[in-house]
């Protein structure tokens, strides 16, 4: 479902070259890194959001994501991707509920109550965004791009604000969402219990990609 062939990419210093990795339908692959490494640059590279200076990134039988024509990206983006940032990009004066419904008007897709249950807002999904606290900010946030049913997901820090047990209890529903439906998640983290959740753990050190 997806493969990067030879990644590299630079801003003002080389983040990192030839970077491969692969990921099969049901799986989940965390990258390990400290803060600036190039873990957010890659998920962009893989997620449609950044050509990479050279490689190439396969993704849902798409040859060369790169090489499709822009309208061709974004739909892939809409439907196909889903991307949790570390920013959250809620809209702000809407309720919990109403920032889901704009995903799952746009996706066509229901909101899954058990989805709510299992990222525990289901109670304060009717407050206003301003009222939630950082963390249950960040469970909407997850919950919004689980509601698209994506068959890829890219999330960068996605329990970086959380307990150590809400965090916990997120990377189950995100790991239980990928086993069902057969599809991928692909994790930026720096912490280390978080990432041995995942079926594939890389670090990215020396400007690589080290399997652990």
């Amino acid at each position: 479902m997806l493969q990067a062939i030879d990644l590299s990419h630079r801003f003002e210093t080389l983040l990192y070259e030839n970077l491969n990795l692969e990921a099969l339908g049901g799986e989940s692959v965390a990258i390990l890194g400290v803060s600036g490494s190039g873990k957010s640059t890659i998920l962009n590279n893989l997620s449609t959001m950044l050509k990479p200076i050279s490689g190439k990134v396969s993704l849902l039988g798409y040859e060369d994501i790169y090489a499709l024509p822009a309208h061709k990206l974004l739909e892939i983006r809409r439907y196909e991707v889903g991307i949790i940032f570390q920013s959250h990009y809620l809209f702000r004066g809407f309720s919990g509920s109403e920032n889901l419904n704009v995903a799952s008007i746009l996706s066509k897709q229901p909101i899954s109550e058990d989805l709510l249950i299992a990222l525990g807002i289901n109670d304060v999904i009717h407050q206003n965004v301003g009222e939630l606290s950082g963390g249950q900010q960040q469970r909407l946030s997850i919950a919004r791009v689980l509601t698209k049913k994506p068959k890829i997901i890219f999330a960068d820090e996605p329990t970086g604000n959380l307990d150590r047990t809400t965090a916990n209890n997120v990377m189950e529903a995100m790991c239980a969402y990928v086993r069902g439906a057969s599809g991928v998640l692909v994790l930026a983290t720096h912490d280390e219990e978080i990432a041995q959740k995942c079926t594939k753990v890389f670090r990215l050190e020396n400007k690589a990609l080290i399997p652990l």
